[in-house]
């Protein structure tokens, strides 16, 4: 759905009526695209999209393996691979890139983030403005109030009995860091986790008008916010990111690169955190034995979030276009083609991890999957991730060894984000409030 040039203003009526009429169009187009191959053409990318399958792609991605290293995808100018060694490939090749596009069959002009979306040399160069907030030093900052964080908020759940964990401990996690990081006071800490939600559930791309308003609506409203802030940290600096995109800018970055960035951090450090946490407790569950032994050795976490990672990773799937004729793996890929790297199915390639369908929180083995993408786009959050879903699970495993599933769980209906809409569970007896 393209929005206007100005990110804060709203559109003209006849802009309006011309956008709607162009997004209808290529809404139903689409979705009737996807139909036709998933339904009468059975095509395993294509059913991995809808709602039938979506919760479980990982059958739809063995029948894709079968068919090969590369096969077509649902445009003309695509292909898709689960292939791990052509997919690391193709994300660190010069060849390819992103070209302002993140997905499956989205309009560059739809959302905008930044770093995902950006090539040398503007890449490097945001990417370099970026990365001091991650580092190891940063990361040890961050430990301690992440550590008191988890704390309190399993105190918060465990008065309750049975609760929701993704409300309860995944969501309010991540969001809690990363206003911190920014530098988001508290007072509009519901507004950050609102308009953040709404901007990430259009990852996939816009499913409906009313979807697309809220959008809008959210980036609006996210924008004028973050230019306040920004405008305060002219006069007023302080620790947080936001000071140094003030401090910074016209030189570093640029103006308009401000709000796509912050959104970037706000998105991606919260959409990536808060599933990571629900899908490790989900597969915990769900094997039962490898939560046995995370329970008898809580420093287990670290490797069960890498395996998660793997088996289960929160990001299923992104796209690059190849800018120039190459070849992978012997493959020819031609120049204009976009190629879908299907990072779920990458990381259960068995020539890659062996017996890659089991899940065991004890494989030294598993480091190596693509859940942070790789390359130059390798996810810039990363050490902050796993630094929040290990405290998380840690902590979780410490004190609910009897953890248990309460409840039906919902799947997300996303296809790039992967993750459980809710995690209904019950503590257990031996559950035991901080003191």
């Amino acid at each position: 759905m393209t929005v206007p040039p100005n990110d804060h203003a709203a559109p003209s009526k006849r802009q309006q009526l011309k956008m709607t009429a162009a997004f209808l169009a290529d809404l139903y187009s689409a979705k009737a695209r996807t139909r036709w191959a998933a339904y009468v053409r059975g095509n395993p990318l294509a059913r991995a999209t809808l709602r039938p399958w979506r919760g479980d792609p990982y059958r739809q991605y063995e029948i894709l393996r079968a068919r090969g290293p590369l096969v077509p995808g649902l445009d003309p100018d695509a292909v898709a691979t689960v292939s791990h060694s052509m997919c690391k490939q193709v994300l660190k090749h010069r060849s390819f890139g992103t070209d302002g596009r993140e997905g499956v069959g989205k309009d560059a002009a739809e959302f905008n983030l930044s770093l995902l979306e950006m090539d040398p040399p503007d890449h490097t160069r945001v990417r370099r403005f970026a990365a001091p907030a991650f580092t190891p030093r940063r990361m040890a900052v961050y430990a301690e109030s992440i550590e008191q964080l988890v704390g309190r908020l399993v105190n918060d759940a465990l008065t309750k009995g049975r609760f929701d964990l993704q409300k309860e401990i995944s969501a309010p996690l991540p969001i809690s860091v990363i206003s911190e990081l920014l530098g988001v006071p508290d007072a509009d800490y519901e507004v950050f986790t609102q308009y953040g939600a709404v901007l990430g559930g259009a990852l996939d791309g816009i499913q409906s008008l009313r979807h697309g308003r809220q959008a809008l609506q959210a980036r609006a409203r996210l924008g004028r916010m973050f230019d306040r802030l920004i405008e305060e940290r002219r006069t007023d600096p302080r620790d947080d990111l936001l000071t140094v995109l003030a401090q910074n800018e016209d030189e570093a970055i640029r103006p308009e690169e401000m709000l796509p960035l912050c959104t970037l951090l706000l998105v991606a450090g919260f959409e990536t955190t808060v599933n990571l946490i629900g899908n490790a407790v989900h597969q915990l569950m769900r094997h039962r034995d490898q939560w046995d032994l995370l329970t008898a050795d809580p420093s287990l976490a670290g490797q069960a979030i890498e395996e998660t990672l793997r088996y289960d990773p929160p990001i299923q799937l992104t796209s690059r276009i190849c800018k120039a004729d190459t070849e992978i793996d012997g493959i020819p890929i031609k120049r204009g083609t976009w190629v879908v790297t299907v990072i779920g199915g990458a990381n259960r390639d068995p020539e890659a991890f062996p017996d890659p369908a089991r899940f065991d929180i004890t494989r030294t083995d598993n480091t190596d999957h693509l859940a942070f993408s790789s390359g130059i786009h390798y996810c810039i959050g990363a050490p902050l991730a796993k630094l929040e879903a290990e405290a998380a699970l840690r902590v979780i495993a410490e004190r609910m060894p009897d953890l248990r599933i309460a409840g039906k769980v919902p799947m997300r209906g996303s296809t790039i984000v992967h993750g459980v809409r809710e995690l209904p569970v019950s503590a257990g007896r031996r559950a035991s409030l901080a003191t």
